[in-house]
C-alpha cells in the first residue's frame, strides 16, 4: 500500500543512526545514503513542527537481552563512541530514546514519549530493515500506532533480509514510501 495520509500528530522516528552502526556496510543503500535522507525527512517534519525521535541503541554491564541463541551476539566491548547519534542528525529539540533491545518499544520510554505528545502514527527509516526497525514498526503496529515505512531511508547488513522485510513484512504492518513521497505528503497535507 502507498502513503495515502499522515495524521495530524505524526511524528518521524529514525532507528539507530549512530556512529557504530553507520559505519558498518549496507545494502541497497549505503549508511550515508540513509543519513541523507534521515536529515531531509528530519528537516520536513521540524518544518512542520512535528517531532522527531533519534532511536539508539547501547549496553552497559548486565543490560545485554539474556537467552541462547545460534548466532554469536556480539558480546565484545564497543568502541567509544560508537552508540552516538550521527551529528547530522543532532538536534536539541529531538526526542532521544536509549533503547537495549532491537526494538525502540520494549524497556524504554517511546511509547509515553509518543502519547505525552499526542502522536498517532509513526514514520519509521534507520539501520537495520529487518533488525531495528521491523522490531519497532512490529511494536508500533501492535501499539496501536498508524506505521508508514520510508524504504529509501533504511538500509540492511544483508540485501535479502531487507527485501523480505520491505515485500513481505511491512505491508502488513503499515503504508510504504520514499523519502521524495513522504516529503511531498506532508506539503499536501500540512
Amino acid at each position: 500500500m502507498t502513503l495515502t495520509t499522515f495524521d495530524p500528530r505524526t511524528a518521524l522516528v529514525l532507528i539507530d543512526l549512530q556512529q557504530g552502526i553507520v559505519s558498518l556496510e549496507t545494502v541497497p543503500h549505503t549508511a550515508a545514503e540513509v543519513v541523507e535522507r534521515a536529515v531531509e525527512l528530519a528537516d520536513a517534519f521540524r518544518s512542520h513542527d512535528l517531532p522527531v525521535f533519534l532511536v539508539r541503541v547501547s549496553f552497559g554491564d548486565g543490560d545485554r537481552v539474556p537467552g541462547r541463541t545460534e548466532a554469536a551476539a556480539g558480546a565484545a566491548t564497543p568502541p567509544a563512541g560508537w552508540d552516538e547519534i550521527v551529528p547530522q542528525l543532532a538536534d536539541p529539540a529531538a526526542v532521544t530514546v536509549t533503547k537495549r533491545n532491537w526494538g525502540a518499544f520494549y524497556g524504554t520510554d517511546l511509547d509515553l514519549q509518543l502519547r505525552r505528545r499526542g502522536v498517532t502514527q509513526i514514520v519509521l527509516g534507520g539501520i537495520a530493515t529487518s533488525i531495528g526497525v521491523e522490531s519497532t514498526a512490529r511494536a508500533a503496529h501492535e501499539h496501536g500506532y498508524h506505521v508508514s515505512l520510508v524504504t529509501d531511508a533504511m538500509a540492511d547488513r544483508s540485501a535479502e533480509s531487507h527485501a523480505h522485510s520491505i515485500e513481505r513484512i511491512f505491508p502488513r504492518l503499515g503504508e510504504l514510501g520514499t523519502t521524495a513521497e513522504v516529503v511531498e505528503l506532508l506539503a499536501k497535507t500540512r
